[in-house]
């Protein structure tokens, strides 16, 4: 039906990376509109126009997962590849990848851990058997002393915190724990101590769109209560050896370089140009497109070493050398894409019913970096509007027709 949206012959020289929820489902059911906006994005043997890929701040599931999720509910074929999770860039943070790491989240987190290149995870619900001391606000779950299915933990080195926990009580008291005995769990807490273990995060949702009328909590909100009992026992703001996943501009140089792979693999010899960054949230989807927007215009206006200096930008500063150092050696060549568009629906958080307070501009540090997360924010991007879409679409249907317009694809 869709086969001859645009010539055979033609090589598309622009790529879509798109939300998942509140974009193309909300909770396990499919937004309808997003079954039709996909079927336009193939040919007539199924196969995909353009290079898509799907980029979310979930992390509680390996791609290959996401992947048969996405492709059950859309009736398309996605595979891996053109999945990136919120975890995807910590596979370059090989200096950590031999250490003793503390992985918290949900779903599989010791098998999306080795899947990233870690050898030594431990999961929340392992330490609490090894140590069962310390988890104790249920009463009816505490553990009893036995043999812990470890025989030797070696002392944390490092945490990662994958994603919203099931149980939050358990996960603040043992990362607390972690972060405050330095790691040697069998000792009392030292809060003055001079150094904190790294502490490497994805995703900072506050709030994601579900079956709900209204947002739910997301690992941000995780995140903000992590800060606040840091805080509170140390006095110090807990610092982050990495941030990623949405608004981080290391998500988005991540996710072009898969697009580029794309072309590649379809033979397509023409680079991507132009991205458009479809979204329902203001506070990651929009703002992270706006930022990477900004780094690609600076990027293209100065080719020289000072570009890297752009990657130091608002919204993907890495605390320590080293770990800066990893995730980003894989983006030393200048980006082939100009411009990132960013497209907002008002099927998810974003509701046109509820516009933002006149304010909203003038208070996005505050609204945007919650607290004191490692970023560098330049003012001056206050005056930029980066919380403000190029372009509001009804749902992702209406989102795929303006980019086709865009970008000069006519339907037949």
């Amino acid at each position: 039906m869709y086969g001859s949206l645009c010539n055979r012959s033609s090589e598309p020289g622009f790529g879509l990376l798109f939300d998942v929820d509140g974009v193309l489902v909300r909770g396990k059911s499919l937004i309808p509109a997003a079954r039709r906006a996909f079927q336009k994005l193939l040919d007539s043997a199924g196969n995909f126009l353009l290079p898509v890929v799907f980029v979310t701040n979930a992390g509680n599931c390996l791609p290959q997962k996401k992947a048969e999720q996405l492709s059950h509910l859309l009736d398309v074929q996605i595979c891996q590849e053109q999945v990136v999770l919120s975890h995807n860039p910590l596979r370059m943070c090989t200096s950590f990848h031999d250490k003793c790491v503390l992985v918290s989240g949900q779903g599989p987190v010791l098998d999306i851990a080795n899947n990233l290149g870690f050898q030594k995870a431990v999961s929340i619900e392992q330490l609490r058997q090894h140590y069962p001391l310390l988890d104790m606000v249920d009463h009816n779950r505490r553990p009893t002393p036995q043999a812990s299915p470890l025989k030797t933990l070696p002392k944390v080195e490092a945490v990662i915190l994958f994603g919203e926990p099931i149980r939050w009580e358990t996960n603040l008291q043992l990362v607390i724990d972690v972060l405050l005995t330095n790691g040697k769990l069998d000792s009392a807490y030292e809060p003055n101590h001079s150094t904190q273990l790294p502490v490497l995060a994805c995703n900072m949702d506050l709030v994601w769109m579900a079956d709900a009328p209204s947002p739910r909590f997301g690992h941000g909100m995780f995140l903000l209560c992590l800060e606040s009992v840091y805080r509170k026992f140390t006095g110090r703001d807990l610092r982050y050896e990495a941030l990623i996943g949405k608004p981080n501009q290391l998500t988005y140089m991540y996710a072009e370089s898969v697009l580029n792979q794309q072309a590649a693999s379809r033979g397509w010899s023409k680079p991507i140009t132009s991205i458009y960054a479809v979204g329902d949230n203001l506070m990651t989807d929009i703002y992270g497109a706006n930022l990477f927007n900004c780094y690609l215009a600076q990027q293209h206006a100065v080719r020289t070493s000072s570009a890297k200096l752009a990657l130091q930008g608002p919204g993907c500063q890495v605390t320590t050398p080293p770990a800066e150092e990893e995730m980003t050696s894989a983006w030393e060549a200048p980006p082939t894409a100009k411009q990132c568009h960013s497209v907002l629906v008002c099927t998810g958080v974003y509701s046109p019913h509820h516009p933002l307070p006149s304010d909203q501009i003038s208070t996005v540090k505050e609204k945007l970096i919650h607290s004191q997360w490692d970023f560098c924010f330049d003012p001056t991007l206050v005056e930029a509007n980066l919380v403000e879409p190029h372009h509001i679409a009804e749902d992702v249907e209406a989102a795929v027709e303006f980019i086709f317009q865009q970008e000069g694809f006519n339907q037949k």
